[in-house]
């Protein structure tokens, strides 16, 4: 099949794969947000997301797919050095035109990735795993108002998530317009375009993770205030 055997196919694999990643960051960074203004609300859709079939296999597809994304990665990095041979050892100097994230996208990756790693330990096993396999903490894997304001209560996580989105950030800004133009979505007028529109995306969608560690590591007593009166939106 030309998409797993030819180097064409592999970037378009990646790159629908990157966009789906994408566009689960957007969902995730507007639901984060939430909690800022309402503790109830924000549980009741942890609640939504927790333990149910279908949260649990949305889970299955979107580990499916960053597992893919992460090995086409790799295997698309392996391909390109190969092909340069000796001549990735020569000293040459960088163009001026290529970006600084595009010339170190496995370094941001492995960041990347080690990033969600501690992610899933915080927040996924503590959440929906602990639901799952009926793991007893002292805070109520349901409440995940509490598990961010545990997380944020330690500053070397704070820094650490920080320096992560800030890697995200470069990551996105490479990957956001290099995924439209692999899959034919930007002629030479729209190159541009989408890579000012990539750079746009990434920044609001990371602000809004980054937004939220500050606040709970800065100010976790006054927020989530609204509560008492929201009714739950699946009813």
């Amino acid at each position: 099949m030309w998409l797993c055997n030819s180097s064409i196919g592999r970037k378009v694999i990646m790159s629908v794969s990157g966009m789906a990643l994408i566009l689960f960051l957007t969902f995730h960074g507007c639901m984060n947000v939430v909690a800022l203004f309402s503790k109830e609300a924000y549980n009741q859709i942890c609640a939504l997301l927790g333990s149910n079939w279908y949260a649990i296999a949305a889970t299955c597809m979107l580990g499916a797919l960053m597992v893919v994304h992460i090995i086409y990665a790799f295997i698309l990095t392996v391909q390109n050095r190969k092909a340069r041979g000796n001549n990735r050892y020569a000293i040459t100097d960088k163009p001026a035109v290529v970006e600084w994230a595009s010339q170190n996208m496995l370094v941001l990756g492995i960041v990347v990735c080690l990033g969600i790693a501690l992610h899933l330990y915080n927040f996924w096993y503590n959440m929906m795993w602990a639901e799952i396999a009926g793991v007893e903490n002292s805070i109520d894997p349901k409440d995940g108002f509490e598990w961010i304001k545990f997380t944020f209560s330690n500053p070397i996580y704070v820094v650490i998530y920080l320096v992560w989105i800030v890697a995200i950030w470069f990551h996105l800004t490479h990957g956001f317009w290099s995924a439209l133009h692999t899959i034919g979505l930007s002629g030479h007028t729209w190159f541009y375009r989408w890579k000012n529109i990539g750079y746009v995306w990434s920044t609001v969608v990371m602000a809004l993770f980054a937004i939220v560690a500050i606040a709970f590591a800065v100010c976790p007593d006054i927020l989530g205030g609204v509560e008492g009166n929201v009714v739950p939106f699946w009813m």
